[in-house]
């Protein structure tokens, strides 16, 4: 699935999508979500990829959803049975953003500017968020009545805890980039204009290690969320009975040996 919108390319080992609408300050359509949710997808058809980077141009990483395009959509269904609509609506974004959240390749986020609504429900899925000191994150949606209900209370609670999740959902208000990151909903926080420059370093630090593990331990955590301790360690468990017999763990043994760096293949 291809959009003028969403742009791809392949550098060193990173795969980068990136979000082509600045003059709709990359207001998202639900055409344009599904298209990056398949570009992205695309890494793990890519053996050679090692980290995927979602960024987008301009001033503001993602102002949300697309209203416009929101209202002639509504208007071109008709509006007989709005609430089935809006529940279809919202299950094809939502499988657009698992998607993005199951790829295997780690994803890291490049975001300036403003991250708002949909636009922060699509940073949520992704492994790891770098955000400029000037970031402004937000999902205002009680404002018009609504709620987010592409993840953004969901996975918004998992990431932060519920208690700051309603901060944000009950007030509706813009979190900047420090104490986001206090919070842990960003990882990295970065001068303005050096985004990219920082997802990408931390791109190739991630790919420096061994694909395979590396693909197992974002596999554990994710699985793992919410289930018993004694289950998340049983997959812990099968997934290193995996990894052992790995060709990537013999290279590191004989690097370690002829102290020299690993040359991973993913095997």
């Amino acid at each position: 699935m291809t959009h003028p919108h969403i742009k791809t390319r392949l550098e060193e080992a990173i795969w980068i999508v990136t979000i082509d609408r600045p003059a709709k300050r990359n207001a998202l359509t639900p055409e344009m979500i599904e298209a990056l949710s398949a570009a992205v997808r695309e890494a793990d058809d890519q053996p050679e990829v090692r980290a995927v980077i979602v960024n987008a141009e301009g001033p503001v990483f993602s102002a949300g959803i697309d209203l416009g395009a929101l209202a002639e959509s509504m208007m071109a269904a008709g509006m007989r049975n709005p609430a089935r609509w809006l529940r279809r609506l919202a299950d094809r974004l939502q499988d657009a953003l698992h998607t993005i959240e199951a790829t295997e390749v780690p994803v890291i986020g490049a975001m300036q500017g403003n991250v708002m609504g949909l636009g922060l429900e699509l940073a949520l899925a992704f492994d790891l968020r770098v955000a400029t000191e000037d970031c402004q994150l937000s999902i205002p949606e009680a404002r018009v009545g609504l709620v987010a209900d592409v993840g953004g209370t969901t996975r918004l609670a998992r990431t932060v805890g519920s208690s700051r999740a309603k901060d944000m959902l009950l007030t509706a208000r813009s979190v900047g980039a420090e104490e986001a990151h206090r919070w842990g909903l960003v990882n990295r926080v970065v001068p303005a204009g050096s985004e990219m420059t920082a997802a990408m370093t931390l791109a190739r630090e991630i790919g420096a290690n061994a694909p395979l593990a590396v693909g197992l331990a974002k596999l554990i955590v994710d699985q793992g969320d919410g289930v018993p301790k004694h289950t998340q360690m049983a997959i812990e468990r099968w997934a290193q009975s995996q990894l052992i017999t790995t060709a990537d763990v013999a290279e590191a043994m004989q690097a370690f040996v002829e102290k020299r760096p690993p040359k991973f293949k993913g095997t």
